[in-house]
């Protein structure tokens, strides 16, 4: 897998998804999944910042400049996901950090009408494998409301370690949530990488 350097682009490559940095020119396809689906994905997410339009084009283009800034320095690695050509969602590995941490979070979404067919488990092993291989990092965690079945099922088909509930973890949609901690160290990638990797990125 290649390794991201300055100016250059990052590709992920999956079975059927390709997670890649979104672009300025990605706004049209990523308004049209987030107006269509805004009752499936708001409820679950932050409030927007006071004065800040959730669907914007130039706050969309800052975004993307914003993303790239975080990139460059390693604190963040934010992707668009990419099936067949047509933008599909987003995974984002975040917080990243080092010392004697090395660790980061895992947070995505995906449209409605793609969900339930696979593309975000294999999306979230193939980030897992760029995180421990490419960014040599020891631990990865994603944090759900337990009620989000949608979210739970993506962990649970990958069969991720459940670390018990924070209480009042995030505040979603206005309400301080509480969250389940899922969590991956290294040595469990490596111990079930291949059978993750058969699973949902090589076999045909």
């Amino acid at each position: 897998m290649t390794r991201l350097t300055w100016g250059q682009s990052l590709e992920l490559r999956g079975r059927r998804v390709l997670l890649r940095p979104e672009r300025p020119e990605d706004f049209d396809a990523w308004a049209e999944v987030r107006i269509r689906c805004a009752a499936w994905l708001t409820k679950w997410e932050p409030l927007p910042l006071p004065g800040q339009a959730e669907i914007d084009r130039h706050g969309f283009a800052v975004r993307c400049s914003a993303r790239d800034r975080e990139r460059q320095l390693g604190t963040a690695y934010a992707f668009g996901i990419f099936v067949g050509g047509r933008f599909a969602g987003e995974i984002n590995l975040s917080s990243v950090q080092r010392g004697p941490f090395q660790s980061g979070y895992v947070g995505y979404w995906i449209d409605e009408a793609l969900a339930g067919h696979g593309y975000m488990p294999e999306s979230v092993v193939v980030l897992l494998r760029y995180s421990f291989e490419d960014l040599g990092l020891h631990r990865v965690q994603i944090s759900i409301i337990p009620r989000n079945h949608a979210s739970r099922r993506v962990v649970e088909k990958l069969g991720l370690r459940a670390e018990g509930v924070a209480e009042r973890y995030l505040e979603i949609n206005g309400v301080w949530e509480d969250h389940v901690r899922f969590a991956v160290t290294v040595e469990e990638w490596f111990e079930r990488r291949s059978a993750l990797l058969d699973a949902w990125v090589t076999r045909p």
